[in-house]
C-alpha cells in the first residue's frame, strides 16, 4: 500500500484470536484507524496520530494494553509503551508502570526529557508529576478470552514526511514481576527515522529483543527494500530463532508493508486517498486481493 500524502497503519498484536473476538478486534482496529484518520486528514503531525491511536487502545479491553492488561505472577499490572520521533530521534519510553490509564501518553511526555527510558515506580511519579492520568491499578483488570504475547503499535507519516511509532503493552499473563520486553526498547519493538521509515513489532518480547528486529527492519529499508521485504525478512529471522512475530513497516514514501507468522495479527492499514483495510492475518489480506 503506498501514498503520497499522509499513512498510517497499527496492530492489535501477534495472537491466536479466539472466533467469539475476531469481530470485537476488527471494530477496534477501524475505530483507532478514524482516530488516526481524524487528526492526519486535517494536517495534524504523525506523534498526535499515533497516540491517539493507542490510547483509544489502550482504552479497548479487547487489546492488552492499560484496560485489559495481563496480569503477572503476583497479580498485578505492569505495562511498558514508548514513543518515537522520526524527525528528531526522541525517544520515550516507560517500563513496569502501574495505575496510569494511558502509558502511551506517559512515554510521550518523555520526548524531550533527558531519560528516555523510566521504570516503575519512578515513571509513576514522573506520570502523576506531568499531570498524566492516574487510576487504582486493579481498574486496569478486565477479563480477556484471548492469551498470547499481543502488544499494539502505530506508525504514521504525516504530511510534512516526519515519522513517528508508537506501542503500548500489558505485559505477558504470569510473567515473572519486573520483566520488561521489547516494546520499549528501541531498535528492538520499535524504531522511527524520517530518513528511514518507521516499525513496530509484537511477538515474544525476549526474541524480538535479542534479534533486534526493529533496527534490522530500519537497515533493510536504508538499503532499498520495500517496506513488505523489510517486514517479511524480520519476520523469518525471528522464525529461523523458533519464535513468532508481527510486524506493520512504512517507509519514508509512504508505502506500507506487513508481516507475521503467527496464526492471527489484526492489523489496520490507511492511506491518504485510499479506504481503510483490516484483516486479522496475512491469509485474510491473499483471500481479499484474490477477489478484487
Amino acid at each position: 500500500m503506498a501514498s503520497n500524502g499522509w499513512a498510517l497503519a497499527l496492530h492489535g498484536g501477534q495472537r491466536e484470536i479466539p472466533p467469539g473476538e475476531m469481530e470485537a478486534s476488527r471494530a477496534g482496529c477501524r475505530a483507532a484507524l478514524a482516530a488516526g484518520e481524524a487528526i492526519l486528514g486535517r494536517g495534524g503531525g504523525a506523534l498526535e496520530a499515533v497516540e491517539a491511536v493507542l490510547r483509544l487502545m489502550e482504552d479497548n479491553p479487547v487489546f492488552n494494553a492499560g484496560t485489559g492488561s495481563a496480569r503477572n505472577s503476583d497479580g498485578e499490572v505492569e505495562m511498558d509503551a514508548a514513543v518515537m520521533d522520526g524527525a528528531t530521534l526522541d525517544l520515550g519510553g516507560v517500563a513496569g508502570i502501574r495505575g496510569v490509564r494511558h502509558p502511551v501518553s506517559v512515554a510521550r511526555l518523555l520526548l524531550r526529557e533527558t531519560p528516555v527510558l523510566l521504570v516503575a515506580e519512578g515513571a509513576r511519579r514522573f506520570a502523576a508529576d506531568r499531570g498524566a492520568e492516574l487510576c487504582d491499578p486493579r481498574d486496569l483488570i478486565a477479563e480477556r478470552p484471548g492469551g498470547g504475547c499481543d502488544t499494539i503499535g502505530c506508525v504514521a507519516r504525516d504530511r510534512a514526511g516526519n515519522l513517528a511509532a508508537a506501542t503500548s503493552t500489558g505485559g505477558l499473563e504470569g510473567c515473572m514481576p519486573g520483566r520488561v520486553g521489547d516494546s520499549p526498547m528501541p531498535g528492538c519493538g520499535l524504531y522511527a527515522d524520517n530518513a528511514a521509515g518507521a516499525v513496530a513489532f509484537s511477538g515474544f518480547g525476549e526474541e524480538i529483543a535479542r534479534a533486534m528486529l526493529a533496527a534490522r527492519v530500519i537497515q533493510a529499508l536504508e538499503a532499498g527494500a520495500t517496506p513488505d521485504a523489510a517486514a517479511g525478512g524480520a519476520i523469518a529471522r525471528i522464525a529461523a530463532l523458533g519464535s513468532e512475530a508481527g510486524g506493520i513497516v512504512l517507509d519514508r514514501h509512504g508505502r506500507i508493508g506487513w508481516a507475521h507468522n503467527g496464526a492471527n495479527f489484526a492489523v489496520g492499514l490507511l492511506a491518504e486517498g485510499g479506504a481503510p483495510r483490516v484483516w486479522l492475518s496475512k491469509d485474510e489480506e491473499r483471500k481479499d486481493a484474490g477477489h478484487a
